[in-house]
């Protein structure tokens, strides 16, 4: 090559090369109108999150059934604690919802009755409750050891026995008349036959004649006749004398009760329900007045197991008190199983044997948030059994109905309570990622009726002076409510480049603050060792220097393994048919760039391209198609004319896991070409960047720890200053590379091309132009698809036809 042709590929090359300006957006400190954060106020609202906020706030406003909220977004982008601040602060502008109470059916035992008043009412009606209670087991006693008790009582028992005495004389007259005695026995009356004045005995009335014998019989048979008749009259009046000692009973106790009951009627008057209430609870004391009267407590144990049983049914179970809310009710639910939101009935063991009742039932999250806010998080909803069946089962039918979950799978019907549902107007907020979004949205239809309304967080902003701003208020907030120190503006700059290094851009900021709270956590720490009252630059520096050395070691271990030729992995000299590929490898928490070489072997054939990685299902179906890219490039390029008659194979060596993602795509295209033109590539170069059918360079991700990677790489194996990367020029606005490297760049020490085509890349690789096709499609000889063009015809040629043996 002449001298004029090296100097014009060094010019190229040199267009292409990418300045310290372009590898790193810096902030600087100087722009910031403070010296520590100490004289800045708090950041107290979101930022950065405006689509989110307005969604939100649509959410809160509308109440028609269905728009429930479904929140998205990445872990640490403030998706918890907005909520809670969005939802708190619209529900204290909100009335305070009714209390809900259960109460003993006394109609239907099985099934307790739900009472709603209003808010803070609940806790007095129980206190009334309780009172009256009190003061009927006060009172009833007192009214039937009254005097005129006890004289209505003895006369109607006097009248009784007059009426008994008078009918069993009348029966003891007509025995006399038909010839018996009555004999008194413990079942009942015996007639023992009369013979001349005197009682026959039983041995005596066997000796007797049978026709002596047959008339008594009859006579008998006509006593007992006329007996049964006069028996019923006496069991009337026992009747009727039970009648009227239960209607005098009942006139005690009424006046007893009645005007405590009527008190609490009239208090309650605007309440249909507890009015209702009142009346079946003063018609079932009045039923039940030997359980007030009895003051003795002397009764065996079983017996008193059962009336603790029987006088629950006089309380009140206050299932929702908002006494002491301030608005709606917000409620955050840690652990949503089918019990926590619906609320469960639970047992106790009384005497060797499980018992229950209303007193029992208690409330889920459901019936804590009813009239105002639930918020859940998908992860634990749907990490329980039957959680996410029980939210969808209440929102739809719009009510909460506390069941056993034991219902659900077990083939017998158990005897157990069914208290009455309460009616649900509560509005759901559930917090989850995009991937359970899709997965409910999509496999669920239940879903998209039930949340309507979808808050997509942003894990980015725009990189302003503003939001710049933004971040170091937030630190100023942090430092104030968690006591850290404050920050001077140069840790704050640093602090503004990280969250741009966190999601690999230079125009964004991140908006996981999470993470950047926990920079500011481990640099105050850092600060803190040194005796510094104020956090530093080099503070928030070692911060992230090392929290990237405690999750570096499996990095550790592939550049020992560099080190010991053990990889193997080329930074000098030129190869044909071989090339730097990059790649980035993921320890969860940290991710390091990492150098693959990539061979590709060519002859011919018509076996096409084979992705060796494919063949052995190493390839993932991303990397398969960009291998598959390669071959409709070189069609379009080279196959104008004639077929293309090509046998290649393409590996990254020493791939013992599988590839996936086609961002080394352009590499395995530029060792295919080097192997084609037999053109040698520099081997202190390494590649990444994605390639279409057109031939136009694509961006990748990963491009600051690809960038680092290679520059690790080489630091171990040697530096020798014309070593460097070449990436697509669209990722130049992704870069935001470490002080280590820019000041290799600065030092010319190593190299970033940037490139938007094959043909930049081939040249900046083997330093010979690729070549421009002339008026008949020809390519010059010296450049680099000259001679893949000759070595296709080559193999074109050496070809037989197709369907002929090649003999």
């Amino acid at each position: 090559m002449s001298s004029r042709g090296k100097e014009g590929k060094e010019v190229m090359k040199d267009k292409l090369r990418v300045g310290t300006e372009y590898l790193r957006k810096t902030c600087a400190p100087e722009t910031f109108a403070f010296t520590t954060t100490a004289e800045l106020e708090g950041l107290e609202d979101i930022v950065g999150q405006e689509r989110a906020v307005q969604a939100m706030s649509f959410g809160l406003d509308i109440t028609r059934p269905g728009y429930n909220i479904f929140i998205v977004g990445s872990p640490g982008t403030g998706r918890t604690t907005y909520a809670k601040k969005a939802v708190q602060a619209k529900a204290t502008r909100q009335p305070v919802p009714p209390d809900w109470c259960y109460v003993y059916n006394f109609s239907n035992p099985s099934q307790p009755k739900a009472l709603v008043l209003p808010g803070g009412q609940g806790r007095v009606f129980c206190r009334d409750i309780e009172e009256l209670e009190a003061a009927l087991r006060e009172d009833i006693p007192k009214a039937f050891d009254g005097e005129e008790y006890e004289r209505h009582k003895a006369r109607i028992l006097q009248d009784f026995q007059k009426t008994r005495t008078a009918l069993l004389e009348e029966l003891t007259d007509l025995a006399l008349q038909r010839g018996f005695a009555l004999k008194t026995t413990a079942s009942g009356f015996l007639t023992v036959p009369i013979i001349d004045g005197r009682e026959v005995a039983q041995n005596e009335y066997a000796s007797l004649k049978p026709e002596v014998q047959r008339e008594i019989e009859e006579r008998s048979q006509q006593l007992r006749v006329e007996a049964a008749e006069i028996m019923r009259r006496v069991t009337q009046a026992e009747r009727e004398l039970r009648a009227r000692l239960k209607e005098l009973d009942h006139s005690i106790g009424l006046s007893a009760v009645g005007h405590l009951i009527e008190e609490l009627q009239h208090k309650y008057r605007d309440n249909a329900q507890v009015v209702a209430y009142l009346e079946t609870y003063k018609n079932d004391v009045l039923q039940h007045l030997d359980e007030f009267k009895d003051k003795d407590g002397e009764e065996q144990l079983p017996l008193l197991a059962m009336r603790r049983q029987d006088v629950r049914r006089y309380k009140v179970n206050l299932l929702v008190d908002n006494s002491k809310t301030d608005g709606a009710p917000v409620v955050v639910e840690p652990n949503p199983t089918w019990y926590n939101l619906l609320g469960r009935v639970e047992y106790q063991n009384e005497m060797g044997s499980f018992t229950t009742d209303f007193t029992k039932i208690k409330a889920g999250a459901f019936h804590r948030a009813n009239g105002g806010y639930l918020i859940l998080n998908a992860n634990d909803l749907l990490a329980n059994p039957l959680a996410w069946q029980a939210v969808k089962r209440a929102l739809k039918t719009r009510e909460i109905r506390v069941e056993s979950m034991a219902d659900q799978y077990s083939a017998l019907a158990l005897s157990t309570l069914r208290p009455e549902p309460i009616p649900l107007t509560t509005k759901v907020v559930i917090i989850g990622n995009h991937f359970q979004y899709q997965l409910l949205y999509n496999y669920d239809e239940d879903f998209r009726k039930l949340f309507k309304v979808k808050v997509d967080f942003d894990d980015d902003m725009e990189r302003t002076p503003e939001t710049e701003m933004h971040i170091a208020r937030f630190a100023a907030q942090r430092a104030k409510s968690e006591g850290l120190r404050h920050l001077h503006r140069d840790a704050v700059a640093r602090v503004v480049e990280h969250s741009s290094r966190i999601i690999s851009s230079q125009r964004r900021l991140s908006t996981c603050f999470n993470e950047l709270a926990e920079l500011l956590y481990e640099a105050d720490v850092w600060a803190g060792l040194e005796g510094a009252k104020v956090v530093q630059r080099r503070h928030v520096n070692k911060a992230i220097a090392e929290k990237i050395y405690r999750s570096s070691r499996w990095q550790e271990y592939r550049e020992r393994l560099l080190a010991e030729g053990k990889l193997l992995v080329s930074v000098q000299g030129a190869a044909v048919g071989q090339v730097n590929g990059l790649s980035v490898l993921s320890t969860g928490d940290y991710q390091f760039g990492v150098p693959a070489r990539i061979t590709a072997n060519t002859f011919a054939g018509r076996g096409g391209i084979i992705n060796i990685e494919r063949e052995i299902q190493l390839s993932g179906s991303i990397h398969s198609k960009g291998v598959l890219t390669l071959a409709g490039y070189l069609g379009q390029r080279f196959a104008q004319k004639r077929p293309l008659a090509l046998s290649a194979s393409i590996t990254f060596e020493q791939l013992y896991g599988g590839v996936e993602g086609d961002s080394a795509s352009s590499a395995e295209l530029f060792a295919l070409l080097s192997s084609l033109a037999d053109i040698p590539i520099d081997q202190g170069l390494a590649v990444t960047g994605s390639v279409n059918q057109k031939g136009e360079i694509q961006p990748v991700g990963g491009i600051n720890e690809k960038t680092e990677g290679w520059f690790e790489t080489c630091k171990i194996l040697g530096m020798t200053g014309t070593q460097g990367v070449v990436i697509p020029r669209r990722n130049l606005d992704d870069l935001m590379l470490n002080d280590e490297v820019l000041e290799a760049v600065r030092a010319k020490r190593f190299l970033v091309y940037a490139i938007d085509r094959v043909e930049e890349g081939l040249e900046i690789l083997t330093g010979v132009a690729a070549g421009s096709p002339d008026a008949k499609g020809e390519y010059g000889a010296d450049t680099v698809f000259g001679r893949v063009q000759r070595k296709l015809n080559l193999f074109s040629e050496e070809q037989p036809p197709k369907g002929k043996d090649n003999e």
